[in-house]
């Protein structure tokens, strides 16, 4: 039993089906829990003006917000910290004389880095990094992570043969928090108001574990999931797809609660091709999780993992064109539109604006992926960067389709 432990949240912002809060919470006499917001979020990217937008933003406060409620119900608060994060654990170390350290594993190298920073300089520490955004666990597949199938349908066949955990209960209490631990209320600092200072256009999602769960539920309580297969290419409209992905991205679902959910709208509703094919998307989202683990710093490299350089530069006129909406294709004009005013596109729109940045108009596609970092309320590191990778080098006829 630790005396005291710190619980970092990161893309696990909920309290149902929580394996690394369960773990903290029953190994721990005294529990701090953090969130760790990094002013780089608000600085340039390498490859774009920011990491994260007001529209990412809004949807993550709104996250944190809804967070720091449910845990204030516990007995328990929120602590956010806006620091560089290696500078926020070293304060919380030394103020609260740490044990142990909870956080989920990671699959973007930049939450890597902070599990592997903790036990280099704080070997004293416990670290427990336990599985949280993920249908299965490492050890659960019969290959190593170095032998991660090169294609999603050999990952396929294998993964769909194994058996998906019960989703764990919401903790109904949780150990206290020390003394003089912040009661969840936090003041933004200047540079995130000077960097976002913009209220979002257009708000389609509203964030957090409650709105998630209520979407979910909404969800499987329709006929929707029987007919999802035929409208999931949509362009465009609520109804199409199931629009778990924000949700997902932030933690704010758990993927299993949702496999779950699907299992039980099987079972007792209706099974066919449609729910299948939601089993397949989940299944689409895991292999990214574990590309990205597995490919680490080369998920970014512009030879990509196969270490083949795209014959692509980059050309600031045509890439602000794209990024304004005002290239040669209507069609892709629309998306990008309909990105900068709302955080969101349909996965197809995403395939069609990629394709268009590296094959029309012959641009360097990590620029791509970095703006659609920035943008994107779903925004997930293996998906965002793993998928456009591939999806990017697919041709998308986007003068055949402007003319629809």
């Amino acid at each position: 039993m630790h005396t005291t432990s710190l619980y970092i949240f990161q893309n696990d912002c909920r309290l149902h089906d929580n394996p690394t809060l369960t773990e903290a919470a029953k190994s721990s006499k005294k529990l701090v829990c953090a969130y760790i917001v990094d002013p780089r979020l608000f600085t340039a990217h390498p490859y774009s003006a920011l990491t994260i937008s007001p529209h990412r933003w809004h949807f993550l406060k709104q996250s944190l917000d809804t967070l720091n409620n449910n845990l204030q119900k516990l007995g328990q608060s929120l602590h956010v910290i806006f620091d560089h994060s290696n500078d926020a654990i070293a304060k919380l170390i030394t103020q609260y004389n740490l044990n142990a350290i909870y956080l989920q594993q990671g699959a973007g190298t930049y939450e890597q880095n902070i599990a592997q920073h903790i036990k280099k300089h704080y070997p004293f520490i416990t670290l427990n990094t336990p599985q949280s955004h993920t249908l299965y666990n490492e050890e659960d597949f019969p290959f190593t992570l170095s032998e991660l199938p090169a294609t999603f349908s050999k990952f396929r066949k294998i993964a769909e043969k194994l058996p998906v955990k019960t989703p764990l209960n919401t903790p109904t209490s949780l150990p206290p928090a020390p003394k003089d631990a912040p009661n969840g209320i936090y003041q933004m600092p200047s540079y995130i108001l000077k960097a976002n200072n913009a209220t979002p256009t257009s708000t389609m999602f509203n964030g957090g574990e409650n709105a998630g769960l209520a979407h979910s539920k909404a969800y499987f309580d329709s006929d929707k999931p029987q007919h999802y297969k035929e409208v999931r290419n949509a362009l465009d409209g609520l109804d199409n797809s199931t629009k778990f992905s924000p949700w997902l991205a932030n933690g704010n679902l758990s993927v299993r609660q949702l496999y779950q959910q699907l299992k039980t709208y099987e079972r007792d509703v209706k099974a066919n091709s449609s729910t299948y094919w939601i089993y397949f998307e989940l299944l689409w989202r895991e292999y990214f999780f574990w590309y990205a683990k597995a490919h680490q710093h080369a998920l970014f490299a512009v030879k990509g993992i196969k270490q083949k350089a795209p014959l692509t530069s980059f050309y600031p006129n045509r890439f602000k064109q794209w990024t304004q909406g005002s290239t040669p294709y209507p069609i892709v004009n629309a998306i990008m539109n309909q990105l900068n005013q709302t955080g969101y596109i349909s996965n197809r729109a995403r395939q069609i604006a990629a394709s268009c940045f590296v094959n029309e108009l012959d641009l360097d596609w990590r620029y791509g992926a970095a703006y659609f970092e920035e943008k994107l309320i779903d925004y997930d590191v293996g998906s965002n960067w793993g998928e456009l990778a591939i999806s990017s080098r697919r041709r998308c006829r986007c003068k055949r389709q402007a003319s629809l």
